[in-house]
């Protein structure tokens, strides 16, 4: 199960759950909580649990790439970053973040990106992801 209360530690996971775990591992939490699945291209997929976590992953290897911390997640960053803050009290406590203007999410070279609310400038959802997401062969699921 799901700890809403668990840090969000990059590179590595949140909510009790490790990037790069496999599909399988999920199939009665995405079987009793996942909403409809996204597909993203032809090989990704989202599942949204509960309101709380998003999970991605690569159809070809099944593992996990990235987990997405949204409204009902009450776990922090760095022990002090948490969904719903100001992305302008964000900055102060890390100043990592920069705007991406094309992705239009800040990132942070230590493993983490935050969208923010356009018009509240609040952190609607904090991700974390594997290193390797940006090789050339990530979407092939060659890692």
């Amino acid at each position: 199960m799901i700890d809403l209360q668990a840090p969000i530690v990059p590179w590595e996971g949140m909510g009790g759950i490790k990037l790069n775990s496999h599909i399988n591992e999920f199939y009665s939490m995405i079987e009793q909580y996942g909403k409809q699945p996204k597909l993203l291209g032809k090989y990704l997929i989202r599942y949204e649990i509960d309101n709380s976590l998003d999970l991605w992953f690569n159809l070809l290897n099944g593992k996990l790439f990235k987990i997405t911390a949204t409204s009902n997640y009450y776990g922090t960053l760095f022990n002090k970053i948490r969904v719903g803050m100001h992305i302008d009290d964000v900055i102060k406590l890390e100043p990592s973040f920069v705007y991406d203007d094309f992705e239009e999410v800040y990132c942070s070279s230590k493993g983490v990106y935050l969208e923010t609310d356009p018009v509240e400038q609040t952190v609607l959802w904090i991700s974390v992801y594997i290193k390797e997401i940006d090789n050339p062969d990530f979407e092939r699921g060659n890692w």
